[in-house]
């Protein structure tokens, strides 16, 4: 078979660097936590979608499968994840506790969730409870029906999962439309979504707004290779609307995370195609109106990390290494990701 064509860098679009959210389910709810604890000055928002506290692993991965996803090693311990930020925060690995109290997080969990028990996500609420300079900065919402993914409204090709047995693929039929929830968290009250128009009143007149829904046109690939770390697949997504690559300074980013088994497969096909999760999240439906660019990085297969997921047990860093820096400013996705967000708010 020929080499697949790589597609082309990620652009500089000179997002707002005033304007940038991150979220994120399962694995990659750690990730977005990891970024936003980092660097908490350059997020105004940080979604948790069927995930647990930062730092819950402490690097271990026995740690990561006995108390952060499911209970058999008892409860994550608060205590010792704080004292792993405290010790961050005075080596400057860390933002500062005042930046990382102003931000706004939206919490959302199954209580049928069979791979990341409830009382995980309930332990990250109580950790983000002590961190946040006023509760009303968190909404924590628990489905009482719900097992283990992120609730989507998008209608496609994509077969949902039954809500409450969750699985493959990850996208659950809740009749929740989280997406936009999270941003109506973020940003205020949203317009909700209208259909497209039938063929027959599909003109429009020159003073239209722009489309509501997504296009999957708009959903562009981009090469990952340059941002080097270990763990990275080769492509990642990025859905750019078209007033934001004509407008810069004035849109906003999201950096959403797939979760384990989310990730695209770039290595058997001639055409490389988006995963489900970046097609049907439901974050692109409101972009248009929003002035939202959404990132989709993508993780990747391997021995060390099987099911593709982000690395937020230590997996990615030097195995010789007794506390690896994953959840860190230091950590090596964590360093990749932020040169992406780096790149899309450089002026082109």
């Amino acid at each position: 078979m020929p080499a697949l064509a790589q597609p082309p860098a990620l652009p500089a679009l000179g997002l707002s660097a005033e304007h940038t959210a991150t979220i994120g389910v399962s694995s990659g709810g750690y990730m977005a936590e990891q970024l936003a604890v980092a660097w908490p000055s350059r997020f105004e928002a940080l979604g948790l979608v069927a995930s647990g506290p930062w730092g819950c692993a402490l690097g271990e991965l026995g740690v990561a499968l006995g108390q952060c996803m499911g209970q058999r090693h008892g409860t994550a311990d608060l205590a010792a994840i704080d004292r792993r930020l405290q010790g961050y925060r005075e080596q400057s690995r860390v933002g500062d506790a005042d930046d990382l109290a102003e931000l706004r997080v939206y919490l959302w969990h199954g209580d049928k969730d069979g791979t990341i028990d409830p009382a995980v996500g309930h332990a990250a609420v109580t950790q983000w409870q002590g961190w946040l300079a006023d509760e009303r900065q968190l909404q924590a919402v628990f489905h009482p029906d719900a097992g283990h993914g992120w609730p989507t409204t998008v209608e496609s090709d994509i077969p949902l999962a039954d809500c409450s047995e969750g699985g493959p693929p990850y996208l659950l039929d809740c009749h929740t439309d989280l997406a936009g929830d999270f941003l109506t968290w973020w940003l205020g009250a949203l317009q909700p979504a209208e259909p497209p128009e039938s063929a027959e009143s599909a003109e429009q007149p020159e003073s239209a707004e722009p489309a509501e829904f997504a296009s999957d046109a708009r959903l562009i690939a981009f090469d990952q290779r340059e941002f080097d770390a270990k763990g990275l697949a080769d492509t990642g997504f990025l859905y750019l609307p078209e007033a934001c690559e004509q407008q810069q300074n004035t849109c906003k980013l999201v950096v959403a995370f797939h979760g384990c088994e989310m990730a695209v497969d770039d290595t058997d096909d001639e055409a490389i195609q988006p995963p489900a999760f970046a097609k049907a999240s439901g974050l692109n439906r409101y972009a248009e109106r929003l002035g939202l660019v959404v990132l989709y990085p993508q993780a990747e297969a391997s021995l060390a990390n099987p099911k593709g997921c982000w690395d937020w047990w230590g997996f990615s860093e030097s195995t010789w290494q007794q506390d690896p820096l994953h959840d860190s400013r230091d950590g090596r996705q964590v360093s990749a990701l932020m040169s992406m967000i780096d790149r899309l708010q450089q002026r082109p």
